[in-house]
C-alpha cells in the first residue's frame, strides 16, 4: 500500500479554539519549564489565554488533525512570532520548519524582519538558530532573536 505524504495546512483560529491551543502550549512547554523548576500548568495556560487574539493565531493542521499553532503579530517595523507550539506527538517531523518557511515568506513579502523570544535552556533556541535567527539580547527568562532577509 502506498502512503501519501503528510499534508500540512493552516487555519485561522476562532474564539472557541483557545482552550485547545492553551493545552497544546502547556504540553509543549512542560519539559523545558520542568527543567528550570517553573512548570505550573494553570499559569502556562492562562498566560496564553490572557493574550489570545484569534485573528493573529493560526492552527497547524497535519492530515486533518490539530498538530499545533502559531501566533504572528504585525508590528509597525517587524513581524512578531509570539508563539509556535507543536503537540509533543507532532514534534521532530519538520512541521516547525514548514511554519518558519511560511512566516519567512510573509516577512519577505512585507519587507520586514521577524522577531521572537524563546525560553532560556529550551530546545527552541537551537531550532531558531538552525533556521537563521540571530540572538539580539537576553532577558531574565528568555532569549530574543531576529531573522532578516537583508
Amino acid at each position: 500500500m502506498i502512503q501519501s505524504a503528510p499534508t500540512t495546512h493552516y487555519e485561522n483560529a476562532t474564539n472557541h479554539d483557545g482552550d485547545a491551543l492553551a493545552e497544546i502550549r502547556a504540553q509543549a512547554m512542560q519539559p523545558s519549564l520542568e527543567a528550570v523548576g517553573r512548570f505550573d500548568a494553570n499559569r502556562v495556560r492562562s498566560r496564553f489565554l490572557d493574550t489570545f487574539v484569534p485573528e493573529d493565531t493560526f492552527k497547524i493542521m497535519e492530515n486533518g488533525e490539530l498538530a499545533g499553532f502559531f501566533v504572528l503579530r504585525n508590528k509597525h517595523d517587524h513581524l512578531y512570532l509570539d508563539h509556535l507550539y507543536l503537540h509533543p506527538d507532532y514534534q521532530n517531523r519538520s512541521i516547525g520548519g514548514k511554519v518558519l518557511a511560511k512566516v519567512k515568506s510573509e516577512a519577505a513579502n512585507k519587507g520586514l524582519p521577524i522577531r521572537l523570544g524563546a525560553l532560556r535552556n529550551s530546545k527552541a533556541n537551537d531550532f531558531y538558530q538552525k533556521h537563521g535567527f540571530v540572538k539580539t539580547h537576553e532577558g531574565e527568562f528568555d532569549i530574543y532573536y531576529e531573522y532578516s532577509q537583508r
